[in-house]
Protein backbone atom coordinates (compact mmCIF):
# COMPACT_ATOMS: atom_id res chain seq x y z
CA UNK A 1 0.00 0.00 0.00
CA UNK A 2 1.38 3.33 -1.00
CA UNK A 3 1.30 6.32 1.28
CA UNK A 4 -1.06 8.02 -1.14
CA UNK A 5 -3.56 5.16 -0.80
CA UNK A 6 -3.22 5.02 2.97
CA UNK A 7 -3.97 8.73 3.63
CA UNK A 8 -6.44 9.56 0.88
CA UNK A 9 -9.11 11.88 2.25
CA UNK A 10 -12.85 11.29 2.23
CA UNK A 11 -14.52 12.51 -0.93
CA UNK A 12 -11.78 11.28 -3.21
CA UNK A 13 -12.92 10.00 -6.61
CA UNK A 14 -11.93 6.49 -5.59
CA UNK A 15 -14.74 4.30 -4.18
CA UNK A 16 -14.90 4.22 -0.39
CA UNK A 17 -15.53 0.48 -0.32
CA UNK A 18 -12.18 -0.10 -1.84
CA UNK A 19 -10.41 2.16 0.64
CA UNK A 20 -8.51 0.13 3.21
CA UNK A 21 -9.25 0.91 6.91
CA UNK A 22 -6.81 0.85 9.74
CA UNK A 23 -7.55 -1.54 12.65
CA UNK A 24 -8.34 0.04 16.04
CA UNK A 25 -5.45 0.62 18.28
CA UNK A 26 -5.29 -1.42 21.49
CA UNK A 27 -6.22 0.40 24.74
CA UNK A 28 -3.09 1.39 26.50
CA UNK A 29 -3.21 1.76 30.25
CA UNK A 30 -0.04 3.06 31.80
CA UNK A 31 1.34 1.42 34.88
CA UNK A 32 0.55 3.35 38.06
CA UNK A 33 3.09 3.42 40.78
CA UNK A 34 1.96 1.96 44.09
CA UNK A 35 2.98 5.11 45.96
CA UNK A 36 0.73 7.23 43.74
CA UNK A 37 -2.16 4.80 44.31
CA UNK A 38 -1.78 5.06 48.08
CA UNK A 39 -1.59 8.85 47.91
CA UNK A 40 -4.37 9.63 45.42
CA UNK A 41 -6.50 6.45 45.14
CA UNK A 42 -10.02 5.76 46.63
CA UNK A 43 -10.22 4.45 50.13
CA UNK A 44 -10.60 0.74 50.58
CA UNK A 45 -14.15 -0.49 49.90
CA UNK A 46 -15.24 2.58 47.88
CA UNK A 47 -16.09 1.77 44.28
CA UNK A 48 -17.32 5.05 42.82
CA UNK A 49 -16.44 8.66 43.35
CA UNK A 50 -18.77 9.32 46.29
CA UNK A 51 -19.27 5.83 47.69
CA UNK A 52 -22.48 3.72 47.92
CA UNK A 53 -25.55 5.95 47.90
CA UNK A 54 -27.46 3.51 50.09
CA UNK A 55 -24.70 3.51 52.64
CA UNK A 56 -24.76 7.29 52.72
CA UNK A 57 -28.50 7.40 53.36
CA UNK A 58 -28.24 4.79 56.08
CA UNK A 59 -25.38 6.51 57.84
CA UNK A 60 -26.68 10.12 57.60
CA UNK A 61 -27.63 11.47 61.06
CA UNK A 62 -31.21 12.57 61.79
CA UNK A 63 -31.99 16.23 62.52
CA UNK A 64 -32.93 16.83 66.14
CA UNK A 65 -34.17 20.06 67.68
CA UNK A 66 -33.02 20.63 71.23
CA UNK A 67 -34.71 22.59 73.95
CA UNK A 68 -34.05 26.34 73.72
CA UNK A 69 -31.97 28.14 76.27
CA UNK A 70 -34.06 29.40 79.23
CA UNK A 71 -32.64 32.93 78.88
CA UNK A 72 -33.69 33.11 75.24
CA UNK A 73 -37.12 31.67 76.10
CA UNK A 74 -37.65 34.35 78.71
CA UNK A 75 -36.46 37.12 76.37
CA UNK A 76 -38.21 36.10 73.15
CA UNK A 77 -40.97 33.65 74.22
CA UNK A 78 -44.71 34.29 74.53
CA UNK A 79 -45.90 36.08 77.62
CA UNK A 80 -47.35 33.91 80.42
CA UNK A 81 -50.96 32.85 79.80
CA UNK A 82 -50.72 33.35 76.02
CA UNK A 83 -50.99 30.03 74.25
CA UNK A 84 -51.15 31.26 70.71
CA UNK A 85 -48.93 33.49 68.65
CA UNK A 86 -49.41 37.22 68.83
CA UNK A 87 -49.37 37.33 65.05
CA UNK A 88 -52.75 36.73 63.43
CA UNK A 89 -52.76 34.25 60.63
CA UNK A 90 -53.91 35.63 57.27
CA UNK A 91 -56.93 33.29 57.15
CA UNK A 92 -58.05 33.94 60.76
CA UNK A 93 -61.12 36.17 61.29
CA UNK A 94 -60.63 39.62 62.75
CA UNK A 95 -61.46 39.80 66.47
CA UNK A 96 -64.45 41.83 67.55
CA UNK A 97 -63.53 45.32 68.68
CA UNK A 98 -64.66 46.56 72.08
CA UNK A 99 -67.01 49.56 72.04
CA UNK A 100 -65.39 52.87 72.88
CA UNK A 101 -66.40 54.47 76.20
CA UNK A 102 -69.01 57.15 76.12
CA UNK A 103 -67.67 60.71 76.00
CA UNK A 104 -70.32 63.38 76.50
CA UNK A 105 -68.07 66.02 74.90
CA UNK A 106 -67.86 64.06 71.62
CA UNK A 107 -71.39 62.59 71.36
CA UNK A 108 -73.75 65.15 69.81
CA UNK A 109 -76.82 63.48 71.38
CA UNK A 110 -75.53 63.86 74.96
CA UNK A 111 -77.58 66.03 77.35
CA UNK A 112 -76.45 69.51 78.35
CA UNK A 113 -74.82 69.73 81.75
CA UNK A 114 -74.90 72.94 83.79
CA UNK A 115 -71.67 74.32 85.30
CA UNK A 116 -71.67 76.84 88.14
CA UNK A 117 -69.55 80.06 87.60
CA UNK A 118 -66.39 80.76 89.57
CA UNK A 119 -66.67 82.90 92.72
CA UNK A 120 -64.89 86.32 92.55
CA UNK A 121 -62.10 86.77 95.14
CA UNK A 122 -62.30 89.89 97.31
CA UNK A 123 -59.82 92.72 96.65
CA UNK A 124 -57.01 93.10 99.26
CA UNK A 125 -57.24 95.99 101.67
CA UNK A 126 -54.97 98.98 100.84
CA UNK A 127 -51.73 99.32 102.85
CA UNK A 128 -51.26 102.23 105.22
CA UNK A 129 -48.58 104.77 104.09
CA UNK A 130 -45.21 104.35 105.84
CA UNK A 131 -42.40 106.73 106.68
CA UNK A 132 -40.04 107.92 103.90
CA UNK A 133 -36.49 106.48 103.92
CA UNK A 134 -33.65 108.94 103.40
CA UNK A 135 -30.30 108.55 101.66
CA UNK A 136 -28.50 107.88 104.92
CA UNK A 137 -30.70 104.87 105.68
CA UNK A 138 -30.23 103.55 102.12
CA UNK A 139 -26.40 103.90 102.21
CA UNK A 140 -25.67 103.00 105.84
CA UNK A 141 -28.78 101.11 106.99
CA UNK A 142 -29.43 103.69 109.74
CA UNK A 143 -29.38 107.40 110.29
CA UNK A 144 -25.86 108.96 110.37
CA UNK A 145 -25.12 112.44 111.70
CA UNK A 146 -23.99 115.25 109.39
CA UNK A 147 -20.58 115.53 111.06
CA UNK A 148 -19.88 111.86 110.45
CA UNK A 149 -20.72 112.31 106.77
CA UNK A 150 -18.32 115.27 106.43
CA UNK A 151 -15.55 113.32 108.12
CA UNK A 152 -16.15 110.34 105.85
CA UNK A 153 -16.00 112.54 102.72
CA UNK A 154 -12.68 114.04 103.85
CA UNK A 155 -11.15 110.63 104.43
CA UNK A 156 -12.28 109.47 100.98
CA UNK A 157 -10.73 112.59 99.34
CA UNK A 158 -7.38 112.01 101.05
CA UNK A 159 -7.35 108.35 100.01
CA UNK A 160 -8.11 109.34 96.37
CA UNK A 161 -5.24 111.87 96.28
CA UNK A 162 -2.78 109.39 97.71
CA UNK A 163 -3.88 106.74 95.20
CA UNK A 164 -3.39 109.14 92.29
CA UNK A 165 0.11 110.09 93.42
CA UNK A 166 1.14 106.48 93.89
CA UNK A 167 -0.31 105.52 90.46
CA UNK A 168 1.59 108.33 88.71
CA UNK A 169 4.89 107.28 90.31
CA UNK A 170 4.29 103.64 89.37
CA UNK A 171 3.54 104.61 85.76
CA UNK A 172 6.79 106.59 85.48
CA UNK A 173 8.71 103.61 86.86
CA UNK A 174 7.66 101.48 83.86
CA UNK A 175 4.18 100.32 84.70
CA UNK A 176 2.77 102.16 81.62
CA UNK A 177 3.94 102.81 78.05
CA UNK A 178 3.18 106.54 78.31
CA UNK A 179 4.75 109.20 80.54
CA UNK A 180 4.03 112.87 81.06
CA UNK A 181 7.56 113.61 82.32
CA UNK A 182 9.38 113.04 79.02
CA UNK A 183 10.28 116.15 76.99
CA UNK A 184 12.07 115.76 73.64
CA UNK A 185 14.81 118.22 72.75
CA UNK A 186 16.31 119.08 69.37
CA UNK A 187 19.89 120.12 68.84
CA UNK A 188 20.80 123.52 67.51
CA UNK A 189 22.82 124.48 64.43
CA UNK A 190 26.15 124.32 66.22
CA UNK A 191 26.99 120.93 64.58
CA UNK A 192 29.34 121.17 61.56
CA UNK A 193 27.83 120.64 58.11
CA UNK A 194 28.62 117.26 56.52
CA UNK A 195 31.03 116.96 53.60
CA UNK A 196 28.37 115.63 51.25
CA UNK A 197 26.02 118.45 52.20
CA UNK A 198 28.71 121.05 51.44
CA UNK A 199 29.49 119.42 48.10
CA UNK A 200 25.82 119.25 47.14
CA UNK A 201 25.26 122.89 48.15
CA UNK A 202 28.19 124.00 45.99
CA UNK A 203 27.37 121.93 42.91
CA UNK A 204 23.56 121.96 42.71
CA UNK A 205 23.35 125.49 41.20
CA UNK A 206 25.44 124.32 38.22
CA UNK A 207 23.33 121.20 37.47
CA UNK A 208 20.36 121.50 35.10
CA UNK A 209 17.50 119.31 33.94
CA UNK A 210 17.23 118.75 30.18
CA UNK A 211 13.85 118.14 28.50
CA UNK A 212 13.30 117.26 24.84
CA UNK A 213 9.87 116.97 23.20
CA UNK A 214 8.81 115.81 19.77
CA UNK A 215 5.12 115.23 19.11
CA UNK A 216 3.84 112.90 21.79
CA UNK A 217 7.33 111.74 22.75
CA UNK A 218 9.36 113.32 25.55
CA UNK A 219 12.61 112.62 27.33
CA UNK A 220 14.37 113.92 30.43
CA UNK A 221 18.03 113.97 31.35
CA UNK A 222 20.58 116.07 33.17
CA UNK A 223 23.44 118.40 32.34
CA UNK A 224 26.11 120.54 33.98
CA UNK A 225 27.23 124.10 33.23
CA UNK A 226 30.90 124.12 32.14
CA UNK A 227 31.24 127.74 31.04
CA UNK A 228 29.72 131.04 32.17
CA UNK A 229 28.74 131.90 28.59
CA UNK A 230 25.88 129.38 28.84
CA UNK A 231 27.57 126.16 27.65
CA UNK A 232 26.21 122.95 29.14
CA UNK A 233 27.59 119.45 28.63
CA UNK A 234 25.30 116.40 28.59
CA UNK A 235 24.98 112.98 26.92
CA UNK A 236 24.29 112.62 23.23
CA UNK A 237 21.55 110.07 23.88
CA UNK A 238 19.73 112.65 26.04
CA UNK A 239 19.30 115.09 23.10
CA UNK A 240 19.52 112.75 20.07
CA UNK A 241 15.75 112.88 19.43
CA UNK A 242 15.87 116.68 19.27
CA UNK A 243 19.02 116.58 17.11
CA UNK A 244 17.52 114.24 14.49
CA UNK A 245 14.04 115.83 14.33
CA UNK A 246 13.90 119.51 13.22
CA UNK A 247 10.46 120.04 14.81
CA UNK A 248 11.56 118.96 18.29
CA UNK A 249 11.92 121.37 21.20
CA UNK A 250 14.80 121.40 23.69
CA UNK A 251 14.71 123.17 27.08
CA UNK A 252 16.82 123.28 30.22
CA UNK A 253 15.65 124.03 33.77
CA UNK A 254 18.08 125.50 36.30
CA UNK A 255 18.12 124.76 40.03
CA UNK A 256 16.15 127.94 40.80
CA UNK A 257 13.29 126.79 38.53
CA UNK A 258 14.15 129.00 35.55
CA UNK A 259 13.29 127.22 32.29
CA UNK A 260 14.82 128.43 29.01
CA UNK A 261 15.23 127.01 25.49
CA UNK A 262 18.59 125.53 24.48
CA UNK A 263 20.41 124.94 21.22
CA UNK A 264 22.75 122.12 20.25
CA UNK A 265 26.31 123.34 19.72
CA UNK A 266 27.67 119.95 18.69
CA UNK A 267 27.56 116.27 19.59
CA UNK A 268 29.79 113.21 19.35
CA UNK A 269 28.14 109.83 18.90
CA UNK A 270 31.40 107.92 19.54
CA UNK A 271 31.77 109.26 23.10
CA UNK A 272 28.05 109.92 23.82
CA UNK A 273 28.69 113.59 24.60
CA UNK A 274 26.94 116.79 23.48
CA UNK A 275 27.22 120.52 24.24
CA UNK A 276 24.20 122.85 24.56
CA UNK A 277 24.03 126.67 24.61
CA UNK A 278 21.58 128.93 26.47
CA UNK A 279 21.25 132.71 26.45
CA UNK A 280 21.50 133.08 30.23
CA UNK A 281 24.20 135.13 31.91
CA UNK A 282 25.86 134.86 35.31
CA UNK A 283 25.57 131.10 35.53
CA UNK A 284 27.20 129.05 38.29
CA UNK A 285 29.97 127.01 36.64
CA UNK A 286 30.99 123.60 37.92
CA UNK A 287 34.64 123.02 38.77
CA UNK A 288 36.24 120.33 36.57
CA UNK A 289 38.73 117.86 38.03
CA UNK A 290 41.35 115.54 36.48
CA UNK A 291 41.12 111.81 35.81
CA UNK A 292 44.60 111.29 37.20
CA UNK A 293 43.38 112.37 40.65
CA UNK A 294 40.65 109.71 40.75
CA UNK A 295 41.34 106.47 42.62
CA UNK A 296 39.29 103.39 43.41
CA UNK A 297 37.56 103.85 46.78
CA UNK A 298 37.22 107.65 46.57
CA UNK A 299 33.94 109.08 47.85
CA UNK A 300 31.76 110.47 45.06
CA UNK A 301 28.36 112.16 44.71
CA UNK A 302 26.02 111.82 41.71
CA UNK A 303 23.68 114.75 40.99
CA UNK A 304 20.87 114.85 38.43
CA UNK A 305 17.19 114.31 37.71
CA UNK A 306 16.57 110.55 37.98
CA UNK A 307 13.06 109.57 36.90
CA UNK A 308 12.25 113.28 36.50
CA UNK A 309 13.09 114.13 40.13
CA UNK A 310 15.32 117.19 39.80
CA UNK A 311 18.11 118.11 42.24
CA UNK A 312 18.57 114.54 43.44
CA UNK A 313 21.85 113.74 45.22
CA UNK A 314 23.15 110.20 45.78
CA UNK A 315 26.37 109.07 47.42
CA UNK A 316 28.84 106.24 46.75
CA UNK A 317 32.44 105.43 45.93
CA UNK A 318 34.53 104.82 42.85
CA UNK A 319 34.32 101.02 42.51
CA UNK A 320 36.48 100.60 39.36
CA UNK A 321 38.42 102.53 36.73
CA UNK A 322 39.15 101.97 33.02
CA UNK A 323 35.99 99.82 32.56
CA UNK A 324 35.20 99.47 28.81
CA UNK A 325 31.44 99.94 28.40
CA UNK A 326 29.56 99.98 25.09
CA UNK A 327 26.79 102.57 24.84
CA UNK A 328 23.95 102.13 22.38
CA UNK A 329 20.21 101.76 22.51
CA UNK A 330 16.88 102.10 20.80
CA UNK A 331 15.86 105.66 19.96
CA UNK A 332 19.39 107.07 19.84
CA UNK A 333 22.19 107.18 17.27
CA UNK A 334 24.87 106.77 19.96
CA UNK A 335 27.39 104.04 19.14
CA UNK A 336 30.18 104.51 21.63
CA UNK A 337 32.63 102.63 23.81
CA UNK A 338 33.78 104.60 26.87
CA UNK A 339 36.63 103.91 29.28
CA UNK A 340 34.23 104.38 32.19
CA UNK A 341 34.57 105.31 35.84
CA UNK A 342 32.46 102.72 37.68
CA UNK A 343 30.56 103.79 40.82
CA UNK A 344 28.06 102.30 43.23
CA UNK A 345 26.29 105.64 43.74
CA UNK A 346 22.62 105.20 42.80
CA UNK A 347 22.19 106.14 39.12
CA UNK A 348 18.84 105.75 37.37
CA UNK A 349 17.27 106.81 34.07
CA UNK A 350 17.31 110.62 34.10
CA UNK A 351 20.76 110.84 35.74
CA UNK A 352 22.32 110.66 32.26
CA UNK A 353 24.31 113.80 31.52
CA UNK A 354 24.62 114.78 35.18
CA UNK A 355 27.97 115.15 36.96
CA UNK A 356 29.83 112.64 39.12
CA UNK A 357 31.60 114.74 41.78
CA UNK A 358 34.47 113.96 44.13
CA UNK A 359 34.70 114.90 47.81
CA UNK A 360 36.19 118.31 46.91
CA UNK A 361 33.23 119.27 44.71
CA UNK A 362 35.05 118.71 41.40
CA UNK A 363 33.42 117.01 38.43
CA UNK A 364 35.30 113.79 37.64
CA UNK A 365 32.86 112.33 35.12
CA UNK A 366 29.52 112.57 33.31
CA UNK A 367 27.05 109.86 34.32
CA UNK A 368 26.05 107.95 31.22
CA UNK A 369 24.90 104.36 31.81
CA UNK A 370 23.86 101.70 34.31
CA UNK A 371 23.92 97.93 34.15
CA UNK A 372 20.74 96.36 35.46
CA UNK A 373 18.31 93.58 34.59
CA UNK A 374 15.36 95.48 36.09
CA UNK A 375 16.10 98.93 34.63
CA UNK A 376 16.84 100.44 38.05
CA UNK A 377 19.97 101.06 40.05
CA UNK A 378 21.80 97.99 41.38
CA UNK A 379 25.04 99.74 42.24
CA UNK A 380 26.62 99.51 38.78
CA UNK A 381 26.79 102.98 37.28
CA UNK A 382 29.25 104.25 34.67
CA UNK A 383 30.51 107.75 33.97
CA UNK A 384 32.60 109.18 31.13
CA UNK A 385 36.02 110.23 32.54
CA UNK A 386 36.44 113.98 32.93
CA UNK A 387 39.58 114.09 30.73
CA UNK A 388 37.55 112.72 27.79
CA UNK A 389 34.69 115.09 28.60
CA UNK A 390 37.00 118.12 28.62
CA UNK A 391 38.66 117.17 25.32
CA UNK A 392 35.40 116.47 23.49
CA UNK A 393 33.52 119.48 24.89
CA UNK A 394 36.42 121.81 24.04
CA UNK A 395 36.45 120.57 20.45
CA UNK A 396 32.67 120.83 20.10
CA UNK A 397 32.63 124.40 21.46
CA UNK A 398 35.42 125.49 19.13
CA UNK A 399 34.57 123.64 15.92
CA UNK A 400 31.23 121.89 16.47
CA UNK A 401 32.81 118.51 15.62
CA UNK A 402 35.09 115.90 17.16
CA UNK A 403 37.52 113.51 15.46
CA UNK A 404 39.03 110.29 16.83
CA UNK A 405 42.10 108.17 16.01
CA UNK A 406 41.51 105.07 13.86
CA UNK A 407 43.79 102.21 12.76
CA UNK A 408 41.43 100.69 10.16
CA UNK A 409 40.45 97.28 11.57
CA UNK A 410 37.24 95.49 12.54
CA UNK A 411 37.68 93.03 15.39
CA UNK A 412 35.81 90.57 17.55
CA UNK A 413 36.58 89.36 21.05
CA UNK A 414 38.35 86.01 21.41
CA UNK A 415 38.78 84.05 24.64
CA UNK A 416 40.26 80.55 24.72
CA UNK A 417 42.83 78.48 26.57
CA UNK A 418 45.66 79.85 24.45
CA UNK A 419 45.05 83.62 24.50
CA UNK A 420 42.63 86.49 25.09
CA UNK A 421 42.38 89.53 22.86
CA UNK A 422 40.78 91.15 19.82
CA UNK A 423 40.84 89.03 16.67
CA UNK A 424 41.07 90.98 13.41
CA UNK A 425 38.04 90.20 11.24
CA UNK A 426 38.58 92.82 8.53
CA UNK A 427 41.35 95.22 7.55
CA UNK A 428 40.61 98.50 5.74
CA UNK A 429 42.41 98.64 2.40
CA UNK A 430 45.24 101.21 2.54
CA UNK A 431 44.59 101.89 6.22
CA UNK A 432 47.21 102.13 8.99
CA UNK A 433 46.78 98.48 10.02
CA UNK A 434 47.32 97.18 6.50
CA UNK A 435 50.34 99.41 6.04
CA UNK A 436 51.78 98.03 9.30
CA UNK A 437 51.31 94.43 8.08
CA UNK A 438 48.34 93.46 10.26
CA UNK A 439 46.27 90.73 8.55
CA UNK A 440 42.94 89.03 9.14
CA UNK A 441 43.15 86.36 11.83
CA UNK A 442 45.78 88.21 13.87
CA UNK A 443 44.86 88.64 17.55
CA UNK A 444 45.78 92.04 19.00
CA UNK A 445 46.77 91.71 22.67
CA UNK A 446 48.36 95.09 23.44
CA UNK A 447 48.25 98.72 22.20
CA UNK A 448 50.99 100.89 23.67
CA UNK A 449 51.06 100.28 27.42
CA UNK A 450 47.50 98.93 27.62
CA UNK A 451 46.62 95.23 27.53
CA UNK A 452 43.75 94.37 25.19
CA UNK A 453 41.37 91.63 26.34
CA UNK A 454 38.52 92.16 23.88
CA UNK A 455 37.02 94.21 21.07
CA UNK A 456 35.68 97.02 23.31
CA UNK A 457 39.01 97.38 25.08
CA UNK A 458 40.80 97.74 21.72
CA UNK A 459 38.45 100.62 20.86
CA UNK A 460 39.21 102.58 24.03
CA UNK A 461 42.94 101.75 23.74
CA UNK A 462 43.06 103.23 20.22
CA UNK A 463 41.05 106.33 21.32
CA UNK A 464 43.75 107.08 23.90
CA UNK A 465 46.32 107.55 21.12
CA UNK A 466 47.15 110.70 19.21
CA UNK A 467 46.37 111.10 15.54
CA UNK A 468 49.60 110.95 13.48
CA UNK A 469 51.77 109.53 16.31
CA UNK A 470 53.03 105.95 15.91
CA UNK A 471 52.18 103.39 18.62
CA UNK A 472 53.46 99.87 19.21
CA UNK A 473 50.85 97.14 18.67
CA UNK A 474 51.49 93.59 19.84
CA UNK A 475 49.65 90.73 18.17
CA UNK A 476 49.68 86.95 18.04
CA UNK A 477 49.95 85.29 14.62
CA UNK A 478 49.97 81.49 14.25
CA UNK A 479 51.04 81.13 17.88
CA UNK A 480 53.91 83.64 17.58
CA UNK A 481 54.07 87.12 19.12
CA UNK A 482 54.63 89.93 16.62
CA UNK A 483 55.22 93.64 17.37
CA UNK A 484 54.31 96.22 14.73
CA UNK A 485 54.24 100.02 14.65
CA UNK A 486 50.90 101.60 13.66
CA UNK A 487 50.22 105.31 13.05
CA UNK A 488 46.52 106.15 13.71
CA UNK A 489 44.69 108.49 11.36
CA UNK A 490 41.56 110.64 11.83
CA UNK A 491 38.21 108.92 11.45
CA UNK A 492 36.73 112.05 9.77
Amino acid sequence: MTPADEYRPTGDSKDDADTPRLPPRPLYRPTIDSHVVRAFGRPHGIRDSFGDDRTRRRESPSIRVGAPDPVLTEAFGRPPGVAESLVREPEAPEPASEPAPENPWRIPSSRVMSVSPAVDEPEPAPLAPGTRIGAREVLFGRRVSTGALVLLAGVALVIGLLGGIVGSIAADLGGSLTSSRVTLEQGGSELPQGQVARVAEAVLPSVVSVQETFGGNAGTGSGVVIDGSGYIVTNNHVISMAATNPGATLNVTFSDGTKVPAQIVGRDTKTDLAVLKTDVADLTVAQLGKSSDVAVGDDVVAVGSPLGLSKTVTRGIVSALDRPVRLSGEGTDTDAVIDAVQTDAAINPGNSGGPLIDAEGRVIGINSAIRSESGGSVGLGFAIPIDDVTEVAQSLIRTGTMTHPDIGVSVRSVVNDALTGAEVANVTAGGPAQQAGIAEGDVIVRVGDRTVSGADELTVAVQEQQIGQAVQVQLVRSGRTVDVSVTPVSDA
